[in-house]
């Protein structure tokens, strides 16, 4: 009988111990259901087990530094599983960076590093940011969604990234991001608060911001005037099939410029709102809307509160926490996250500036099973605040749209910083009649 030496047994993947031609049939495998949305939305319930999994081995951790641990139910688990089908279908190959791709957007990051650092913006981020001119006299139009009347404000964004910064040249060439928008619904009786109410990531539309962020219950109830930015490389600013994509791509640049100019674009509006003689503005956003809001009041000024719904907090904690293992490897290896990324986002991080909003009129509200921006984003905004009033729902990024806590909580903090006065019983059963 022939021995066998190690030079005869079939070669092996190092990265899986299978057999070569074993671990290359798995991987084929893979690629070919990743091309499918419907099949990537199976892994939803595997993930599921692991996060319900997850939580169990926290609660013996009572002493654990973060955001609260959540009681499992069948409802938060129904949450969670819609969550991560909702990721997963996102997360297709056809958007996974090329190589060539890793290279340039890690040359971005380092000569962007480079150039915050000349500059003085990672030393004192406001300086990062101009002041934008006053908007005096956008185009209008009339618009009509879910039983609601509007009108759309469209201008000239005006916003350009600094001489010298990386992809300055890309971003200028985005066509049809230049004209910024907003719907716009107010009472005609006088003087009133305003909301600015901020979309989150893939919308930018009436018919969805509406019913996303409880217009009719701001502008019915609360009797406010609401205005509604539409975000860069949103609605009809995408340059892309899908609203927003642009905007969290693996260009992380591009998500630089997006924030800075969403924030220019929104203290133009407010210049807007401040001419029609306001009672008191405040600032409502979920998710990306959130982060915005967030980064908002700690640039501008006259802002009487603020609630920032299932906040992100920090996207290059994000972009690691989500991109699968060999993505996150090779980011890290091309200097991407890991050090450049997260530098280079400080200057539109909320994290790095101080609220100028007073701390009794600030709130964040957040999911317990939030798949998506993660309980730990919300909770970072929440303590970076001074510890406000927060409220934690048993639910997922999604999950908002069906809490009634929410509404509520949304209600009386809105209440309380823009100085509405409780309704009386007479306007509540009114209210319930409509």
């Amino acid at each position: 009988m022939t021995a066998t030496t190690d030079d005869d047994a079939p070669p092996t993947d190092p990265s899986t111990g299978l057999p070569a031609r074993v671990a290359a049939a798995h991987r084929d495998l893979q690629r070919r259901l990743g091309r499918s949305a419907p099949a990537r939305m199976l892994a939803a319930l595997p993930r599921t087990g692991a996060f319900a999994g997850r939580t169990l081995g926290r609660g013996r951790d009572p002493g654990r530094d973060g955001p609260p641990v959540p009681s499992l139910s069948p409802a938060l688990l129904a949450h969670v599983a819609l969550d991560e089908a909702i990721l997963l279908a996102a997360m297709g190959p056809n958007r996974f960076p090329t190589r060539g791709e890793y290279r340039r957007v890690g040359d971005e990051l380092r000569a962007a590093r480079d150039l915050w650092a000349a500059e003085g913006w990672l030393h004192d981020p406001t300086t990062y940011h101009r002041t934008p001119p006053p908007l005096e006299r956008p185009q209008t139009q009339s618009g009509w969604a879910l039983g609601l009347r509007y009108e759309r404000l469209s201008f000239d964004s005006g916003y350009e990234p600094h001489d010298d910064e990386p992809g300055r040249t890309r971003w200028l060439d985005y066509a049809t991001n230049r004209v910024a928008g907003a719907w716009v619904l107010r009472h005609d009786d006088g003087p009133r608060p305003w909301v600015v109410a901020v979309h989150g990531f893939g919308t930018g539309s009436a018919f969805m911001d509406f019913p996303a962020l409880g217009v009719a219950t701001l502008h019915h109830d609360l009797g406010c005037n609401v205005i509604g930015p539409l975000l860069p490389l949103h609605g009809r600013r995408k340059i892309t099939r899908l609203s927003g994509e642009a905007f969290l791509s693996f260009d992380l640049i591009d998500t630089v410029h997006g924030l800075a100019q969403a924030v220019w674009d929104v203290r133009r509006l407010l210049s807007w709102v401040e001419a029609q003689d306001p009672t008191a503005v405040g600032v409502y956003g979920v998710s990306l809307g959130g982060y915005l809001a967030s980064l908002l009041v700690g640039l501008h000024d006259g802002i009487d509160c603020v609630v920032a719904g299932i906040p992100v907090s920090d996207f290059p904690a994000l972009y690691s926490s989500h991109a699968p293992a060999h993505i996150r490897m090779r980011a890290i290896e091309h200097e991407i996250l890991g050090g450049p990324a997260e530098e280079v986002h400080r200057v539109v991080s909320p994290l790095s500036f101080a609220p100028r909003v007073p701390h009794e009129h600030r709130a964040v509200y957040a999911g317990l099973g939030d798949r998506v921006a993660r309980p730990r984003q919300a909770w970072q905004l929440w303590h970076h605040w001074g510890d406000p009033e927060i409220l934690w729902f048993p639910g997922s990024h999604v999950g908002y749209l069906w809490s009634g806590a929410v509404g509520a909580f949304v209600r009386r903090n809105l209440r309380r910083g823009l100085g509405i006065e409780e309704p009386t019983d007479t306007e509540r059963a009114a209210g319930a009649d409509r």
